[in-house]
């Protein structure tokens, strides 16, 4: 049986598809990597507002799947919509790798550093930890962004670890933020297998239910508050805990809850909102 699984075509993205294929692998099944561009992919320059909402990297893969060309998508799961798409679901998630993000080119952030990230909600929190920083966009992929650092004379760029652990770049990582200071994107450091609706038994063997458990409650927190690109907004399972986070672009304020239930938790921080 052959099974065509589809993803973005960065060196992160194939590297994540090849974890999901030997997660997958199994006797009597060929698999067949599809490399998809994505919108995401095509426009490394313009702000994620300007190219369109939450989902830039995804919904390529969704239409490949829907159009029945690929019969898996291996996604980040940060990179998906807070709500599942009509027509598909999630029948995996892989055991969750670090959520944290990682700062590259420094240990510790101090007044007047230059530091790179096109993420609304990094940037928001970067500020209300050090106000005096230089919060600079950039975008690219995980080499792109590591090799303008340098071009751009920036102190540091604020990645995902789990990505730069993925891809053997461990070494770049000069601080990882424990989420009490830099609370992670929803989903951030895991992999989602998506299907066709109904398809779930396709990859269900490599589903990981603590994952599941933690993503999709921070999934279904993201999707009450209504996040997406342009809303400072984070939310992190830490096995006991939902924490979920609401905030201004510079900084200014951030609202941060935690409990159990991600519409109670969304409810509380929506009323708290200055």
């Amino acid at each position: 049986m052959l099974v065509r699984v589809g993803s973005r075509g960065s060196r992160l993205a194939l590297a994540q598809a090849t974890l999901a294929a030997a997660e997958l692998r199994a006797p009597g099944l060929e698999l067949a990597l599809i490399p998809i561009t994505t919108a995401g992919d095509r426009d490394r320059t313009r702000p994620f507002g300007e190219i369109g909402a939450r989902g830039v990297f995804v919904k390529e893969l969704e239409e490949a799947l829907l159009e029945g060309r690929i019969d898996v998508a291996v996604h980040s799961a940060k990179d998906m919509t807070s709500r599942d798409a009509d027509g598909l679901a999630v029948g995996a998630y892989l055991v969750r790798d670090d959520p944290r993000d990682a700062l590259c080119g420094a240990a510790e952030l101090g007044p007047g550093m230059r530091v790179g990230t096109a993420s609304v909600r990094r940037r928001a929190q970067l500020l209300a930890l050090e106000p005096e920083l230089r919060v600079e966009p950039l975008r690219g992929n995980v080499d792109t962004r590591l090799r303008k650092r340098g071009e751009r004379g920036l102190d540091a760029v604020v990645l995902a670890a789990c990505g730069l652990d993925r891809l053997g770049l461990s070494a770049e990582i000069g601080r990882r933020f424990p989420p009490g200071e830099l609370l992670p994107e929803a989903g951030q450091g895991a992999l989602a297998l998506q299907v066709r609706a109904g398809e779930e038994e396709l990859v269900g063997r490599a589903d990981d239910a603590e994952t599941r458990r933690r993503v999709e409650a921070e999934r279904a927190c993201v999707a009450e508050l209504q996040g997406g690109c342009l809303a400072p907004v984070a939310a992190h399972h830490d096995g006991t805990v939902l924490t979920a986070l609401l905030a201004d672009e510079e900084g200014r304020w951030i609202e941060r809850r935690a409990g159990g239930e991600p519409a109670a938790l969304a409810a509380e921080l929506l009323a708290a909102r200055r």
